[in-house]
């Protein structure tokens, strides 16, 4: 009689990679401050939002829970909930960068697309990839961060991110919950 050897059933817990996607929009106000990717710009309008409407941060916290299949900032940091109210979104992302190191992974590299009419982001992107790559742990090289303009979309008064990440398994110990 032969052997074979068992086929190892696939399961979260065992997959070398993951990806994550992670998307959201705010629409701009006056008299808020404007924070993409936590980097204060200089702009007359800021984003709206429950926190500090931080668009791009909210979508690599959405990116991030999404690729160990967590629940999104919305379920984690509810609207709802007055201790949110102004929040910085970096909280938010610490969590959820929390949660992938107790899964076991860790951010390999991001991708990520803003899409507004103002301000322009290109004079900001080395600051904004940097501040993201700090954040994350991970090479500024690893951070791609594009803009582009809502061109016929009908959509000048907000901003809208949309980020892909790409997580390994960790080689480090994951803490305990």
């Amino acid at each position: 009689m032969v052997k074979t050897k068992a086929k190892t059933k696939a399961t979260a817990s065992n997959l070398p990679t993951r990806i994550g996607f992670g998307w959201d929009s705010h629409a701009f106000k006056t008299g808020i401050p404007l924070l993409i990717g936590g980097v204060k710009l200089d702009y007359d309008k800021g984003l709206g939002g429950h926190s500090d409407g931080d668009v791009l941060l909210h979508a690599i916290t959405d990116a991030l829970l999404g690729g160990i299949a967590g629940p999104d900032i919305g379920t984690l940091f509810p609207p709802s909930d007055p201790q949110w109210k102004g929040a910085d979104s970096v909280v938010f992302l610490q969590e959820a960068l929390r949660r992938i190191a107790a899964a076991g992974y860790a951010v390999a590299n991001l991708d990520s697309t803003l899409i507004l009419n103002a301000p322009k982001i290109g004079p900001h992107a080395a600051e904004i990839r940097s501040r993201v790559a700090s954040l994350l742990g991970i090479p500024e090289d690893c951070v791609g961060l594009k803009a582009k303009t809502p061109e016929g979309l009908n959509n000048d008064n907000a901003a809208v991110a949309h980020v892909v990440v790409f997580l390994t398994k960790s080689r480090r110990k994951s803490p305990s919950r």
